[in-house]
C-alpha cells in the first residue's frame, strides 16, 4: 500500500475517499458526456448563426435557476444538498425522456434541451466540486482534487463511446434514462464522502470556521451574489471566471464554424466532437493523475491558474497567423485539457480556503450566472467581430488579449490564497 500512496501521492487513510470522489465524478461525467455530442449537433443544426442566441437563453435560465439553489442551500444541511439537487435533475431528465418519446422532432424541445443540459453541467459539476471543498482540507486538496478530478477526465472517455453505441438501439430517450441513472449513483457517492469524513475528522485547528455539516447554511436565496460583491478573494474569482468564460466561448464559436464547414454531415460532426472529446480527456486523466497534485505541492496553486492561458494567448495568436482546421484542433485540445487537468483543480482548491457559506452558495452563483453570462456577452462580442469579415484575425488577436489578461488574474488569486492559507482566521474577518 505504501508503494501504491507514494505513486498516487496519498496517504493510505485517505484511499477510500479518492475512489469516492473518482467514482462521483466518473459516474457525472459519463452521464453528461453521453449527452453531449447530442446536444452539439443540436447547436449546429441550429445554425452557427443562431448560437448567441443560444447563449444567451442559457444564461437567462441560469438566472431562474439561481433563487432555486439559493433556497435549497439555505434550508437543508450541506451534506444534503447535493442528494436534493441532483434529484431534482434526476427528474428533469425522466421528464426530457418522455417529451422526447412523445414529440421527438419537436424543434423547442431540442432548444430546451440543448439550454437545460447547459445549465445543469455547469450546477451539477459546481455542485460536485463543492462537496470536496466541504469534505478536505487545503493541504489534501493540493494532492488530491487533480486525482480525483480523473474521474471526470475517465467518464469524459467512457461516455461518448457508451452514447454512441447505445444510441442506435435505445435511441435518445433510453441515453437520457441511462443518464438518470447515472446521476443518481453519482450523489450517492458524494453522500458516502461526508460520511468518509465522519469517521476521519479533521485534526483540530487544521480549517478554522468549521461549522456543523448536519445543519442548514441559512440566510436568504441571493446571498450567494451579495457574498461575492463584498468579498475581493471572490471578485477575483469571478473576473478569472468571466475571462475563462470568454475564451472559451471564442473558440467555442470558432470550432462550431469550422467544424460546420469542413463536416456539412451531421452525423460526421458528432463523430468529430467526439473524437476531440476522446482526446481531450486521455491527455488529461494522464495530467490529473500524475502531475497536477505535484505541481500544486511544489510551485504553489498559482502555477495551475497561469500556465494554460499563456499557452492559450500564443495559440489565439498562432490561429490568427494560421486559420486552419488542423491548428485550431490543436489549440482547443490545449485548452480543454489543459482547463480539465490544471485550471479546473486549480480553481476549486481556492474554495478550500473561504467559509462553508461561500463554498456552496458563492461559489454556485461563481460557476453558474457569472460563468454563463461571460458566454453569453463574449458570444454577441464574437458574433460582432466575425460580422467584420475584412478583418478575420481580429478576434484572435482580442483573444490573445483576453488570455493573457486571464493568466495575469491568475497569478494574483494565486498569491491571495497562499495569505489566505497562512492566516487562517483571515477568511471570518473578510467575509
Amino acid at each position: 500500500m505504501s508503494t501504491f500512496a507514494r505513486l498516487f501521492n496519498l496517504h493510505s487513510r485517505e484511499a477510500p475517499s479518492v475512489l469516492a470522489g473518482l467514482l462521483m465524478f466518473f459516474l457525472l461525467f459519463t452521464g453528461y458526456f453521453m449527452l453531449r455530442p447530442v446536444r452539439e449537433t443540436m447547436g449546429v443544426a441550429g445554425g452557427v448563426d443562431n448560437l448567441q442566441w443560444l447563449f444567451t437563453g442559457t444564461f437567462v435560465a441560469t438566472l431562474a435557476v439561481l433563487p432555486l439553489f439559493g433556497w435549497l442551500a439555505s434550508r437543508v444541511a450541506r451534506r444534503r444538498i447535493m442528494p436534493w439537487a441532483y434529484g431534482f435533475f434526476v427528474a428533469n431528465l425522466l421528464l426530457f425522456a418522455a417529451v422526447f418519446l412523445r414529440w421527438p422532432e419537436n424543434p423547442w424541445a431540442a432548444r430546451s434541451f440543448y439550454i437545460w443540459l447547459s445549465v445543469f453541467n455547469l450546477v451539477a459539476i459546481s455542485l460536485a466540486w463543492s462537496v470536496l471543498a466541504d469534505v478536505f482540507s487545503t493541504t489534501q486538496a493540493k494532492r488530491l482534487f487533480g486525482m480525483i478530478a480523473g474521474g471526470a477526465s475517465l467518464g469524459g472517455l467512457t461516455g461518448p463511446g457508451l452514447g454512441a453505441l447505445l444510441v442506435a438501439p435505445v435511441g435518445h430517450v433510453g441515453l437520457l434514462m441511462l443518464a438518470a441513472l447515472l446521476l443518481a449513483a453519482s450523489a450517492g457517492a458524494g453522500v458516502w464522502l461526508y460520511r468518509w469524513r465522519d469517521r476521519n475528522p479533521l485534526p483540530a485547528g487544521t480549517r478554522s470556521q468549521e461549522e456543523s455539516r448536519h445543519v442548514p447554511l441559512g440566510g436568504n436565496p441571493f446571498e450567494g451574489a451579495a457574498e461575492v460583491a463584498r468579498t475581493p478573494f471572490l471578485i477575483g474569482i469571478a473576473v478569472f471566471v468571466v475571462l475563462l468564460a470568454s475564451v472559451s466561448t471564442f473558440l467555442y464559436f470558432e470550432q462550431a464554424r469550422l467544424v460546420a464547414e469542413h463536416f456539412p454531415d451531421p452525423t460526421r460532426q458528432t463523430q468529430v466532437f467526439g473524437l476531440i472529446d476522446t482526446v481531450v480527456q486521455g491527455l488529461a486523466i494522464l495530467t490529473q493523475v500524475f502531475l497536477t497534485g505535484r505541481i500544486a505541492q511544489r510551485l504553489g496553486i498559482g502555477v495551475l491558474l497561469v500556465a494554460v492561458p499563456v499557452v492559450i494567448a500564443a495559440g489565439f495568436l498562432w490561429l490568427a497567423l494560421a486559420p486552419t482546421f488542423a491548428v485550431f484542433v490543436v489549440i482547443m485540445v490545449a485548452r480543454r485539457a489543459g482547463e480539465y487537468a490544471l485550471v479546473r483543480p486549480g480553481r476549486e482548491m481556492l474554495y478550500t480556503v473561504v467559509p462553508p457559506q461561500q463554498k456552496f452558495k458563492a461559489k454556485n452563483f461563481i460557476d453558474t450566472v457569472v460563468y454563463r453570462g461571460g458566454d453569453a456577452v463574449s458570444g454577441w462580442v464574437k458574433r460582432a467581430l466575425d460580422l467584420l469579415g475584412e478583418l478575420p484575425g481580429l478576434a484572435m488577436f482580442i483573444g490573445a488579449g483576453i488570455a493573457l489578461t486571464w493568466a495575469g488574474t491568475g497569478f494574483l488569486l494565486g498569491r491571495a490564497q497562499r495569505r489566505r492559507e497562512a492566516d487562517p482566521e483571515a477568511p471570518a474577518r473578510r467575509s
